[in-house]
């Protein structure tokens, strides 16, 4: 298995779509395994395909305590959804911002799994927000595109104050 590299805001990749799995075979599977190695090491709660440069509807998440309930959803869509909450999130695209946005508080989830067979999840409370922001990803789209165009700006010059840090 390998660490994948995770891109950072505002890389104009994130904003890409990403395209349907076609079929679920050995090279998705070993994606799915780099991917959770990446998420775990970084450590994050769930990280989608675009955010390791790869454009396919696929996203992996652990929002357990014990961090050993891996979810993987392939093709997931949203067949419905209620209530309303707002909870802060962060992105390991978005390292050291947290936010509060205004999500759906349950979901009801259709997707693909790694036998390639169709499931349906009912998520609620954080499970519901990490679906949701992942899928976000999915449609190339960020959380703090959810934010004022001036949060927007200051996120953009403190990561970038960090990454000259680090340079």
């Amino acid at each position: 298995m390998a660490l994948l590299n995770i891109l950072r805001y505002p890389d104009p990749r994130l904003y890409k779509r990403a395209a349907p799995v076609l079929e679920v075979d050995e090279s998705v599977r070993a994606l799915v395994r780099n991917m959770a190695e990446t998420m775990y090491a970084a450590p994050g709660m769930g990280l989608a395909a675009t955010q390791v440069d790869v454009h396919q509807r696929l996203i992996v998440i652990d929002a357990s305590e014990s961090r050993n309930e891996l979810l993987v959803l392939i093709n997931p869509e949203i067949v419905s959804s209620e209530g309303v909450q707002y909870r802060e999130e962060g992105c390991l695209s978005v390292p050291g911002i947290y936010e509060p946005v205004e999500r759906a508080e349950r979901v009801t989830v259709r997707a693909l799994g790694l036998d390639g067979g169709s499931f349906t999840i009912v998520a609620e409370e954080l499970l519901a927000v990490c679906i949701q922001h992942e899928m976000d990803h999915l449609e190339g789209k960020i959380f703090v595109d959810y934010l004022s165009r001036l949060k927007q700006q200051r996120i953009k010059a403190k990561l970038q104050k960090q990454l000259r840090k680090t340079a």
